[in-house]
């Protein structure tokens, strides 16, 4: 694994340093993901640590409560050597059919003690709001926040998916210490606002979805079938006919990472990431250990300015308006 500095990074708060990779858990939890695969899903955190992953990020919403379960279990005696990364204010129907935001102090005091029976810990190292949820104000939210961090429930407070203003108001009530917004190659909008603020503020970013569920793995495939409940058959991306320009664009970006690095498709969209910041953590999703695979292959070098030309010439080439990652939002209570 990489000895380089600039692939670890000290997040406010929290003591242990991380690896600038984190693993993602959504997948794990098998919801939007055609099911849970427990075997393999703890097979897969065990390379992850393997590999030098120190940072897991999970939420009670990826397989209601399935995924932290599973992190909880796979971490049995390896509790103190990681950073757990979690989140609350999402609710849901009792049958699961219906999602929404609810960030009310009742809400997130509940998902708390659910949180911790469920990962087997008497702490959080990085609590974070996953949706905004603009019926319950973010005083209350904020406050209720910073009193789990006083009773020491909680070390470090974060926020995913919220604006620059919302980021602001927050920061009134609890200390900030980092964002969890959509980043990738072909999702960038957090470039205008967020990212800067990040930026000028110093903290960090988890960066979902780095590589656009799947896209940028070097593995999509035209005739690929999505099945069950699998988000992807409702991402504008994969089913409309702008889908051949994103595969277009991995095609080109692909040989232009083999010709000038010698790495893959994946190892590009990852340091890209890393690349643009940072304070970035690019959370790498998998469900399965060969999903691991690759990790090494993202650290230890950077892009040129050079690089980074020639990639936004690729993307500009083959992509003339790029859809935004919109379709994932929840619905407001």
């Amino acid at each position: 694994m990489s000895k380089n500095s600039k692939d670890t990074l000290k997040i406010s708060g929290i003591d242990t340093s991380v690896l600038r990779i984190a693993l993602g858990t959504w997948a794990i939890g098998g919801w939007q993901w055609g099911g849970p695969d427990d075997g393999n899903a703890i097979k897969t955190i065990h390379k992850a640590i393997d590999n030098g992953i120190n940072l897991i990020d999970t939420a009670p919403i990826y397989g209601f409560g399935h995924s932290e379960e599973i992190v909880g279990q796979a971490l049995k005696g390896k509790r103190e050597k990681i950073v757990i990364a979690t989140k609350a204010a999402l609710n849901w129907t009792d049958d699961k059919e219906k999602i929404f935001r609810d960030a009310r102090p009742e809400r997130i005091r509940k998902e708390i003690e659910d949180s911790l029976r469920r990962l087997k810990t008497d702490y959080i190292d990085l609590y974070q709001i996953h949706w905004p949820d603009d019926k319950t104000s973010i005083e209350e939210t904020a406050m209720e926040l910073e009193k789990l961090r006083q009773e020491g429930k909680i070390k470090a407070v974060g926020v995913s998916n919220f604006s620059v203003e919302q980021m602001k108001s927050i920061q009134h009530f609890t200390q900030l210490s980092a964002i969890q917004p959509p980043y990738n190659l072909f999702e960038r909008e957090i470039e205008n606002d967020v990212l800067p603020y990040a930026k000028e503020h110093s903290l960090a970013v988890l960066c979902y979805g780095p590589l656009c569920r799947g896209l940028l793995s070097g593995k999509m495939i035209k005739d690929r079938v999505f099945q069950g409940d699998d988000l992807r058959k409702t991402d504008p991306k994969f089913s409309t006919s702008v889908f051949d320009n994103y595969l277009a664009a991995t095609e080109e970006l692909t040989q232009f990472a083999k010709d000038t690095h010698n790495k893959t498709l994946l190892a590009l969209a990852v340091r890209w990431v890393l690349d643009q910041y940072q304070g970035n953590i690019p959370l790498w999703g998998a469900r399965k250990p060969e999903q691991i695979e690759g990790i090494r292959d993202a650290l230890g070098w950077s892009l040129s300015a050079n690089d980074l030309k020639t990639i936004d010439e690729i993307l500009a080439k083959h992509i003339k308006n790029p859809i935004s990652p919109e379709f994932m939002a929840p619905p407001n209570r």
